[in-house]
């Protein structure tokens, strides 16, 4: 199992394919649950078939990629560890790409100076606020309550299109009783970091070629005021709206976020002109 040793306990687990033909590496940064899997299952091996790199990995406190107790697994850290993995794999041409929160984390370690030839936010962008800061504390509340499972069964019809849910609902709601996440738990320190995390980027230093998706079927994260808002900062930005897609575009659209991606990588291929 490849493991990034940071310090004694520290680690972060990440599955690395050099580029082929494309030269292009897509480096994958996931949502606070998230893990490697959701991209090796159908998206990370189609892009590889088509000549690219990809490099998935999984944030401390997420499977396999042991912390310390004691850690704080915030916005720093995280955007710390990913400058690292990216000095040490030195994966070709990396293109950075995040969902939701991982979006933040991914145009972070931009701006902190890893090289970086294009930037995909899949659902990142959105406005600090009350609302923000009201789903951040709530969500921290229901894992506390009854865990990831609580936390899942409440959200995921805001979260994913309809077709989707058709497909998992035997999953979800059964009789198994809730369990509260233990606080030494890796996500539940994630998720109690990310209450602090500073959505206040500075756009307009963005300065790289940027893909910018969205699910229109999103019903937690998605204001559209303040997407309009924010694109517009973005100097070289395009943006794809999905209309039959939530907020986790690529498990509910696998196919059309390989189709964005390889788009995109044609894209900068082609110096990334107006």
């Amino acid at each position: 199992m490849p493991q990034l040793d940071l310090s004694p306990g520290n680690g972060l687990f990440y599955d690395y394919a050099p580029p082929g033909a494309r030269g292009l590496t897509f480096v994958f940064v996931n949502a606070l649950t998230g893990s490697t899997a959701m991209w090796e299952a159908e998206i990370a091996p189609a892009l590889r078939d088509a000549g690219y790199g990809t490099l998935a990995y999984n944030f401390r406190g997420q499977a396999d990629s042991p912390f310390t107790a004691g850690s704080e697994l915030g916005q720093a850290l995280i955007v710390e560890d990913l400058c690292r993995l990216l000095a040490e794999l030195r994966p070709p041409r990396p293109v950075l790409v995040g969902l939701s929160i991982g979006g933040l984390f991914a145009a972070g370690a931009y701006l902190a100076g890893a090289a970086a030839e294009g930037l995909v936010l899949i659902n990142t962008l959105r406005r600090p606020g009350p609302r923000l800061d009201w789903i951040n504390d709530a969500t921290l509340r229901a894992a506390r309550v009854g865990g990831l499972r609580l936390l899942m069964d409440l959200n995921m019809p805001l979260l994913v299109n309809e077709a989707r849910l058709r497909e998992i609902r035997a999953g979800f709601l059964t009789e198994a009783p809730y369990e509260p996440l233990d606080p030494a738990h890796g996500h539940y320190n994630l998720l109690a970091q990310s209450a602090r995390a500073d959505w206040d980027l500075p756009y307009e230093q963005l300065d790289l070629p940027t893909l910018v998706m969205t699910g229109l079927q999103d019903r937690i994260f998605l204001d559209r005021d303040d997407l309009e808002a924010l694109y517009a900062r973005l100097p070289r930005a395009r943006r794809l709206d999905l209309r039959d897609a939530g907020h986790l575009i690529p498990v509910e659209r696998p196919g059309a976020t390989v189709e964005a991606l390889r788009d995109f990588g044609r894209w900068l291929e082609d110096g990334a002109k107006p």
